[in-house]
């Protein structure tokens, strides 16, 4: 398993600390949203003690001397006091969920540009529901911090010690009588803490396989009724579900028993207020200096002071999970898994075409190389076929070409200069690929052909699209060209596809074309339809084409025959069968099967 997989580490602890640091970029922009937040909350607090404050006066003042002289005053202020509150609370509250909000933007967007510039390796080996986990659940964790994690926890940590103050100023006894279950509390929470933690732990990395699970089955839920697999995948599903339900619980019955055993504390002191400070009250009020308006006080504050410090076992849970959250998303931002840039990159002012393969040796995994010292050239403008058995290698060619990979021995060069000493983004902009596996995004069929080149126009666009006839094909469309592609280009055939593909490269008409088994999956009519067009783009433009048909490849200029991963055989259509090697061989059994 990976650096980053949470199944073979447990949640490293003492890294709260280190984990605020590395989140503290992200929030530090939003510092004044915070501070307008805190003080918000501060005067919410300040007038929520002020308003129990006026209580005491109202009974001292008032019902135990049965005058009602001043009492309109008062009760004016709890009512203004009150509304402060009420407002207070909510606009501190919209703050900084307004920083909180922010802050993550500035996050998902810096973790989706990680994910971007991670090598296509990564990629391959990692479960995509686990990277969707990563930019979604686990940002939604860090979101429940900011509503009710660090400024509200230091907002109930002043508003607790501004109590205490006020318990001491009302009857010190009393109030040292009742604090003495605070140690409890504290030492009870942190106990649980650890238990959180793990629990949490345990839940979202359920959750992330959950992803994972959904995403890779519901992509594929055609082969899996194909192969009449719903059983098992019903299976698969139900085990995932039932340990996320399992860690859920977990989690549920520790923060459900911090919760119980602060509110059953906060009972007992509360029945404690009333029992000592009753005693107090009837035995030597005078002594004391407790009147019956201070003894409301005393129970409204401390019921008060119950209600954070019960908030604060709550928000520890949170925390645990933004915590658990946050480890998982640093340790995605510290892949290093990229291909790296040239130090001193050489950007060419214009592409001829001239690739140059030398010595090539490659290996998704080292110890197995695909590719085996292959050496050839391909001079600008020429058209090279390249052909094989499948799992030969001819798509690693490709994947060299434009580093998605880096060749392990060997070299590429494109007109005379190493592939990676050009720029990643000058390189794939000077090569245009059409996939075996052609994927659309969501838009219109338009928005597909323009595909991430905005400077080309609509009326380009549309010049490209119809010289490859694919006019034809969206004037079954209501919309035509503005027809919505539904996911993964449902409402398309493979060969519409295949079209689109072949459009957006002819609308960018770079230097080079990579073609790899671009018309594998064309019926007749549409191949049809390509053929010319596909003539005139290669025409005069440097091309790679893969192809398993070999009829498709007869008038190219050369064509290059690979087999476990050597070259063995060039030359043309023509050469290579008088020759009678393997590409003769490969004609043969190709002809004889549609013959």
């Amino acid at each position: 398993m990976g650096r980053g997989d949470p199944r073979k580490r447990a949640p490293r602890r003492g890294a709260d600390l280190r984990l605020l640091r590395r989140l503290w970029p992200f929030v530090r922009p939003q510092g004044g949203l915070l501070l307008a937040s805190l003080a918000l909350l501060l005067g919410t607090s300040a007038a929520a003690l002020a308003t129990t404050w006026v209580l005491k006066l109202a009974i001292e003042r008032h019902f135990e001397t049965d005058t009602g002289a001043g009492l309109g005053v008062l009760l004016a202020w709890f009512c203004v006091l009150a509304l402060l509150e009420v407002v207070g609370r909510a606009l501190g509250t919209w703050t900084v969920d307004v920083a909180g909000q922010n802050a993550l933007l500035r996050l998902r967007s810096t973790l989706f540009r990680h994910l971007q510039a991670l090598s296509s390796a990564f990629h391959d080996r990692t479960p995509t529901g686990r990277l969707v986990g990563r930019v979604t659940t686990d940002i939604e964790a860090l979101q429940e911090m900011f509503s009710s994690g660090v400024v509200t926890i230091l907002a109930d940590l002043i508003f607790l010690c501004a109590t205490v103050v006020l318990l001491f100023s009302l009857q010190w006894k009393l109030t040292l009588a009742v604090l003495v279950v605070v140690p409890l509390l504290v030492g009870l929470t942190l106990w649980m803490r650890v238990r959180v933690r793990a629990a949490y732990a345990k839940m979202i990395d359920s959750r992330s396989r959950l992803n994972a699970f959904l995403h890779e089955h519901i992509v594929g839920m055609a082969v899996v009724q194909m192969f009449t697999r719903e059983r098992r995948a019903r299976t698969g599903f139900d085990g995932i579900s039932g340990d996320m339900r399992d860690a859920q619980l977990r989690s549920v019955w520790w923060e459900s028993a911090l919760s119980a055993s602060t509110e059953k504390l906060s009972h007992l002191t509360i029945a404690l207020i009333l029992a000592y400070g009753g005693a107090l009250l009837l035995d030597a009020p005078a002594a004391t200096g407790l009147t019956l308006g201070a003894l409301f006080a005393f129970i409204d504050y401390m019921r008060k002071f119950f209600v954070p410090l019960n908030d604060l076992s709550l928000k520890v849970t949170v925390l645990q999970s933004a915590m658990t959250a946050a480890e998982r998303i640093f340790d995605l931002l510290d892949r290093d898994d990229f291909l790296p840039e040239p130090a001193s990159p050489i950007v060419p002012p214009r592409t001829r075409g001239a690739i140059a393969f030398d010595g090539v040796t490659f290996g998704y995994d080292p110890a197995e190389p695909v590719l085996r010292g292959v050496s050839f050239q391909v001079a600008c403008g020429e058209r090279v076929a390249i052909v094989g058995a499948t799992g030969g290698g001819k798509t690693t060619l490709l994947k060299l070409l434009t580093r998605l990979y880096d060749v392990q021995e060997g070299s590429i060069t494109l007109d005379g200069v190493d592939v990676r000493e050009l720029p990643l983004s000058e390189l794939r902009s000077r090569i245009g690929i059409v996939p075996q596996d052609v994927f659309l995004f969501g838009g219109d069929v338009l928005h597909n052909v323009r595909l991430g080149h905005p400077e080309i126009s609509e009326a380009e666009a549309r010049a490209a699209a119809d010289r490859l006839h694919l006019d034809e094909v969206v004037k079954r469309f209501p919309l035509g060209y503005a027809e919505p592609v539904r996911e993964r280009g449902a409402n398309l055939s493979s060969g519409e596809r295949q079209l689109i593909a072949f459009a957006r490269v002819l609308a960018v008409a770079p230097a080079v074309l990579a073609l790899d088994e671009a018309t594998s999956q064309v019926d007749s009519q549409s191949e049809h339809l390509l053929q010319t067009a596909l003539h005139e783009l290669t025409s005069g433009r440097t091309s790679l084409i893969i192809a398993h048909r070999l009829s498709t490849v007869r008038d190219v200029d050369r064509i290059l025959v690979i087999e476990r991963g050597r070259l063995i055989e060039e030359g043309t259509h023509e050469e290579l069968l008088r020759e009678g090697g393997a590409y003769a061989r490969l004609h043969e059994l190709q002809f004889d099967e549609n013959g």
